[in-house]
């Protein structure tokens, strides 16, 4: 009796639970009906306008319909303008000048397909994938995928972490170190929450003002620092490679897919009141998404073509080239270009300071979804926010205690923490491409074969990227036998794991499956 008492207290109070089937009532769900931002904004909104939904037409555009739709899509750009990410943007430029433009391009376009597919599943489904994967998946394969995208969330929330710490650090001119940098960051679970209680809308708007301030800074680092324009449209259109920038190639790449950002999009489009017993209503959603998701990550191509440009202008051809990262970078350009408007050594800053805030928060807020979506633990807000905060901080913390970010110790943990996300990529693309192929999941809305033909070369190009980032890590930073064996005994799993996901939904798989039923 107590402790279904327990429970109980940390089970979250929502409005039509007492009207809710016993199943329904302890399903983990992304959004409570009653925290859904309303849609409607018309009379003609509430009617079905086809029929019942069969082949309804879909409404005509509206403005002010996008606007509603608004937010989701920025809240998934954060992951493109994160600490990793710029840092990955100011070495491209350092050391390959605008030779690498094209390819931020190109990754960005890819990381495009891959979110509206996300944002398509979660809209026609009324699910995210962290649940769907519950459901198709046996549990083990279950909880091997939360624990993969478990360990891409604590590496890429160190990196965030260790990036808002940097920014307070040169923001307090030294004052503040680096573990209390991490100490202040860990409390932005408190904000999340805070504004999370007035409303979706709010949360948006909040990450709409950190994506403005992104914005301003570096548009103004452009300004001052004033990058070659031909050049700059020259490195868009045409493609370089040299064997000399490969490591900053994968690392561009590299970046742009964050995993947990996959599970992210697919629950943040569940915040609106959607009708998904009605066609129209969900071709209207997936049209304004698509369209919201667009604009925002054009918004996130520009700002990391300030940082790639302003890097590239000052420092291509220099000694400093080879030693450029997040926290030195600012004395750098203050070196190179003192205090034309204002120090732009803060001007660097308030931008990462921004990204590392914005992209924590939502590192926080896609634990939720993935934490309860994979294990249905429908625990109240705080509680899973604390729990999700805490995988992050303690092993930040460790890192913020024992190691300098001026230390090559550091260079070599960011670039492990690198492969640990590279490594992770495949445990949310093929479930995601798995799920959209599938007519008994997507229902009218599944993708097209030229779509899921697309995806899946983008997916097997992702994966040989990041395949050459693991095995040029393991041949320059593993030493040891014993070590390099062991190593070797996990990529074997790590390899038959892959093509399980990939073979589990074909014909191939049915017959070797049924093949073994028989035998035993």
């Amino acid at each position: 009796m107590a402790s279904r008492d327990l429970a109980e207290s940390l089970l979250p109070v929502g409005g039509g639970a007492a009207t809710a089937t016993a199943h329904d009532e302890y399903d983990e769900r992304a959004y409570d009906s009653d925290d859904k931002v309303s849609i409607a904004v018309s009379d003609s909104d509430s009617e079905d306008g086809g029929g019942g939904g069969g082949d309804a037409m879909r409404p005509a555009f509206s403005w002010r319909k996008l606007w509603r739709f608004t937010g989701p899509g920025f809240l998934m750009c954060i992951a493109f303008l994160d600490p990793g990410n710029l840092e990955g943007d100011l070495q491209a430029g350092a050391a390959a000048g605008y030779q690498l433009l094209w390819l931020l391009l190109w990754a960005t376009v890819m990381g495009a397909l891959v979110q509206l597919l996300s944002a398509r599943l979660g809209v026609a489904t009324g699910k995210h994938l962290a649940e769907l994967c519950r459901e198709e998946y046996p549990p083990w394969a279950t909880r091997a995928l939360w624990a993969m995208t478990e360990l891409a969330l604590v590496g890429a929330d160190i990196q965030e972490v260790i990036g808002s710490a940097i920014a307070i650090k040169i923001l307090s001119a030294g004052t503040v170190p680096l573990w209390g940098g991490v100490v202040i960051t860990a409390f932005d679970c408190f904000i999340f929450l805070f504004l999370e209680n007035y409303g979706v809308r709010k949360l948006e708007a909040f990450f709409g003002v950190l994506i403005a301030v992104m914005a301003v800074s570096f548009a103004i680092m452009f300004g001052e620092t004033k990058p070659s324009g031909k050049e700059l449209l020259i490195g868009l259109v045409v493609p370089k490679l040299s064997s000399r920038t490969i490591k900053q190639a994968v690392g561009i790449v590299g970046c742009i897919i964050m995993p947990h950002n996959v599970f992210l999009h697919s629950a943040l489009v569940q915040s609106r009141k959607i009708d998904t017993n009605k066609k129209s209503r969900v071709q209207e959603a997936v049209f304004y998404y698509n369209i919201e998701s667009i604009l925002a990550l054009i918004v996130s191509f520009f700002i990391n073509i300030c940082v790639t440009t302003v890097f590239a202008k000052g420092f291509y051809g220099s000694e400093q080239a080879d030693g450029i990262g997040l926290e030195n970078a600012g004395q750098y350009l203050q070196q190179k270009y003192g205090t034309a408007f204002f120090p732009i050594l803060y001007i660097w800053a308030i931008g990462l300071l921004a990204s590392g805030q914005s992209s924590t928060i939502t590192g926080t807020y896609a634990g939720q979804f993935v934490m309860g979506g994979f294990l249905n633990l429908r625990l109240k807000k705080w509680l899973r926010a604390m729990i999700t905060r805490s995988f992050a901080i303690i092993p930040t913390m460790i890192v913020a205690l024992f190691f300098d970010t001026e230390d090559p110790t550091m260079d070599i943990l960011n670039e492990a923490l690198n492969v640990l996300q590279s490594i992770q990529i495949p445990f949310a693309l093929i479930p995601l491409i798995t799920l959209v192929s599938k007519e008994q999941v997507m229902g009218s809305f599944v993708v097209g074969p030229i779509t899921k033909v697309i995806s899946w070369i983008v997916t097997v190009f992702l994966m040989l990227i990041n395949g050459y980032l693991i095995l040029s890590f393991y041949a320059t930073e593993v030493r040891g036998a014993l070590v390099r064996s062991s190593l070797c005994v996990v990529l074997a799993v790590y390899l038959a794991f892959i093509v399980y996901l990939i073979m589990r939904n074909t014909s191939l798989y049915s017959r070797l499956r049924s093949a073994m039923t028989k035998s035993t």
